[in-house]
């Protein structure tokens, strides 16, 4: 049966989705860090990152419509997003009403009255005399329709008589007025049981003025009916009959008025204004409380929480809330950046590396956040444990744990110092969630420091797991729960959330390294691989070279591990520093093979072109098959900006004999000098290496003598400067590299000449083997001897000086 043939376009056209997501990821990156405009970019990918982050950090919407009505149906399990303050409207209605209730009722005591009775009865009095002196008879009718309106109340003829028949008016007006001044003396009202209960309650009583008097007793007052009983038996001076002093005073008595009466506008102002000073009663909804399940009948106190809570929702506390939180991000960022950047020597992160943390940021706290979402939601399936034992599951320590790897550890530093903060603003000011993560973080960070596999990264997981655990069980026994059950559950995160990080930065590591080509010490032991492309064409096109290379590894991998830099760095940049030869492999010495020398055909700037040439070249090749930036800059910098003095001096000879003059900055390295201290030791490496090869008789003294001369030149021409190399180091450097020469040149006992027999022309060499290490003769000095069939060959002489001086060899190499 014929197989099915396969059908690989699904494949490609994801690998052209990759490949395309890749190409425009390299291309905001190029974009980002160029250098013209990274302040600008810089601004922006702040502005960007806080204004991302604030969207993720405020809580979110809980529910989607705003009517919500009693008798309802919930179609979801709505809980609290955040602690609430909702109003009880019927306890705070009932507080009003009280407050209502017992405000003071207000009566105007008027002082008046007597004057306004006192005028009534001048008026009838004038009327009676002006009509008297005009002579005018009225009859009863007639007096009655002119004295009625005056004094508002109806009059009897016995009555009218009383008031037209005085003798003498002004003295009884003078009567009059005084006795209604002594009765007005006393607060007279209309009703007294009501004014007893008003009092009862609180009086306020305010005078013509506006003015706030004493209440007084509540006995100090006299009921309208008892007035009027008292005045009905007053007697005037000025009449003539004492029957018409009781009409008089019976009329009075009638109009008669209180001057306390209540005020029913100012005491219902007062009770409003005391139900207005009460404040709502309110209660409070904790975060993640449960407003209505699904499928339950919405009662209308619930319905009155999540109204409450939506129109919160609404207004203008999210909004400032979101700007409180942006302004926050942005000190968070900024100003620990600055300190950093000011205060830190190796806190120098490049635009790549502030996008790739803006980005982890992001990333990391959308994750925290759906997380967060998830937690509050699976709560009613594991009733059993607490919600806000949650957080102790999340993977805190991941990103510092891939800053680390990927940066340095200042960087993971102020990394975990911004995101341990952030994080707290996330969990409500949870201070438990900064202490938690800020620890966590630290403790991963550190545990990846110079990571070559897996294993350091599961390591560092578990170191994580450790730490995680400490911190748990002592917020378990600060808040007093040790021994709950909820202290397994919450022992069971912590342990799970290192082996968590570790597994999210284990798969993570190859994608960033893809997409922003980073170069970490996992990729660099692949680098390491002598059988790697790159290696082998450089061993096959340049074998010089490449031996020269591997040599120059084994240096710097000593020096680097005796100073504490990064001998995994150091070893490969060395292999690969010289990868530029391989173009034009013939125009260095160490690759000639007894051919001629190249650069006797050429001119001394020629030669000097050349050889600086494999620095840019090398660079070009190392960037197209993505050795990583710190390789690429070792490539740039082995060299620095030394002078190539045998050529120079050569030109410098010629010129002289012409009559013109060289410029030495022609005769050197582009540069720049090594700016970090694996840098630095490939240059002496190299220097070294290159000069040991011309020693005629290597032994550890001139090995000594070259290498200390070597190294002292360097750093006489400031090549060094730039880099954090110490004398001390130097001193370590030195005493590695002769170490490894010393191994590399070691003597050997000479083997005794060959001694030859045998027949019919077979020529046979015996061979006498000295046991024992570098050629010492064992503890037994034992010897054995062997035959190989062999032509013969001359032993090697190492006392013949070879053809071209060892100076000379040096100068070609490009070194004075």
């Amino acid at each position: 049966m014929p197989e099915k043939p396969v059908n690989n376009q699904g494949q490609n056209i994801l690998t052209y989705l990759t490949k395309l997501g890749s190409n425009l990821l390299d291309l905001m990156v190029r974009w980002f860090s160029n250098p013209r405009t990274a302040r600008r970019n810089r601004f922006i990918l702040l502005i960007a990152t806080a204004f991302l982050l604030t969207l993720i950090l405020l809580p979110g919407r809980p529910f989607h419509s705003a009517e919500f009505k009693p008798g309802d149906i919930a179609t979801s399990d709505i809980r609290a997003p955040q602690d609430y303050l909702v109003e009880d409207r019927a306890l705070t209605e009932q507080r009003r009403k009280e407050a209502a209730n017992n405000a003071p009722i207000v009566y105007n005591l008027s002082d008046r009255v007597p004057s306004y009775i006192t005028g009534k009865l001048e008026q009838v009095v004038a009327a009676v005399r002006k009509e008297h002196a005009a002579k005018n008879r009225k009859d009863t009718n007639a007096w009655r329709t002119l004295l009625a309106p005056i004094l508002d109340t109806e009059l009897s003829e016995a009555d009218i008589r009383a008031f037209t028949h005085i003798a003498a008016d002004q003295v009884l007006l003078a009567d009059a007025g005084r006795m209604l001044n002594d009765l007005y003396r006393r607060r007279i009202v209309l009703d007294g049981k009501a004014f007893q209960t008003d009092f009862r309650r609180g009086v306020e009583l305010i005078n013509d003025n506006g003015q706030v008097v004493e209440g007084g007793d509540a006995t100090d007052f006299t009921e309208i009916r008892e007035a009027r009983r008292m005045v009905a038996g007053w007697q005037f001076s000025g009449l003539n009959d004492r029957a018409d002093g009781d009409r008089i005073s019976g009329v009075i008595a009638r109009i008669l008025l209180p001057n306390l009466f209540y005020n029913r506008e100012a005491s219902e102002a007062r009770a409003k204004t005391a139900m207005e000073a009460v404040r709502p009663v309110l209660f409070k909804v904790q975060k993640g409380e449960m407003i209505v399940r699904v499928g339950e009948r919405i009662s209308p106190e619930q319905a009155h929480k999540l109204q409450t809570i939506f129109q919160e929702n609404r207004s203008g506390n999210r909004l400032s809330s979101a700007v409180g939180d942006f302004a926050l991000i942005l000190v968070l960022f900024y100003f620990p950046y600055r300190f950093a950047l000011k205060n830190i020597r190796k806190f120098n992160p490049t635009n790549k590396d502030i996008l790739i943390i803006s980005l982890l940021i992001i990333g990391s706290f959308l994750l925290f956040k759906i997380s967060l979402l998830i937690a509050h939601n699976i709560g009613p399936v594991f009733p059993d444990i607490d919600t806000s034992s949650f957080f102790y599951l999340f993977p805190f320590a991941a990103c510092p744990m891939i800053v680390r790897i990927f940066i340095n550890s200042e960087v993971a530093l102020v990394y975990c110092a911004i995101l341990a903060p952030l994080l707290g603003i996330m969990f409500d000011s949870n201070m438990t969630v900064v202490i938690y993560a800020m620890l966590g973080s630290i403790v991963g960070a550190h545990g990846v420091r110079h990571c070559s596999d897996r294993s350091t990264i599961y390591t560092a997981g578990l170191k994580v797991s450790v730490v995680n655990l400490a911190m748990a069980l002592a917020f378990q026994t600060s808040s007093a729960t040790l021994f709950t059950m909820q202290t397994i559950y919450v022992v069971f995160f912590a342990l799970v959330s290192g082996v968590l990080s570790s597994g999210l930065v284990s798969g993570f590591i190859p994608l960033i390294e893809t997409l922003f080509h980073y170069t970490t010490d996992i990729k660099l032991l692949e680098l390491a691989n002598l059988n790697s492309p790159m290696l082998r064409d450089l061993m096959v096109r340049a074998p010089g070279t490449y031996h020269h290379s591997v040599v120059v590894g084994n240096l710097v991998e000593s020096a680097a591990e005796s100073i504490n830099a990064n001998p995994l760095l150091a070893r490969v940049a060395a292999y690969y520093h010289d990868i530029g030869k391989i173009s034009k492999p013939l125009y260095f010495i160490e690759n000639l093979g007894g051919e001629d020398n190249r650069h006797d055909k050429l001119t001394p700037s020629m030669s000097a072109l050349i050889l600086i040439s494999h620095i840019k070249e090398g660079s070009e090749l190392a960037r197209e098959k993505r050795l990583g930036q710190p390789i690429i800059d070792i490539i740039r910098q082995h060299h620095g900006t030394g002078l190539i003095k045998f050529f120079y001096d050569r030109a410098k000879t010629q010129a002289e004999a012409s009559g013109q003059t060289v410029e030495e900055k022609d005769f050197r390295y582009p540069g720049p000098k090594p700016q970090t201290r694996e840098a630095g030791i490939v240059m002496l490496a190299d220097c070294v290496e290159a000069a040991s090869r011309t020693l005629v008789n290597p032994t550890p003294d001139r090995i000594q003598g070259m290498v200390q001369k070597i190294i002292n030149n360097i750093f006489i021409d400031g090549q060094l400067e730039e880099c954090e190399l110490t004398l001390k180091n130097l001193h370590e450097i030195a005493r590695c590299f002769n170490r490894i020469l010393n191994g590399i040149f070691h003597h050997r006992i000479d083997y005794p000449e060959p001694v030859y027999k045998g027949s019919n022309g077979q020529k046979k060499v015996e061979h006498k083997t000295i046991s024992g290490e570098h050629g010492k003769p064992g503890n037994g000095e034992t010897t054995s001897a062997h035959t190989v069939e062999q032509p013969p060959e001359a032993a090697p002489d190492h006392g013949v000086p070879a053809k071209k001086g060892g100076g000379e060899d040096l100068k070609r190499l490009g070194m004075s």
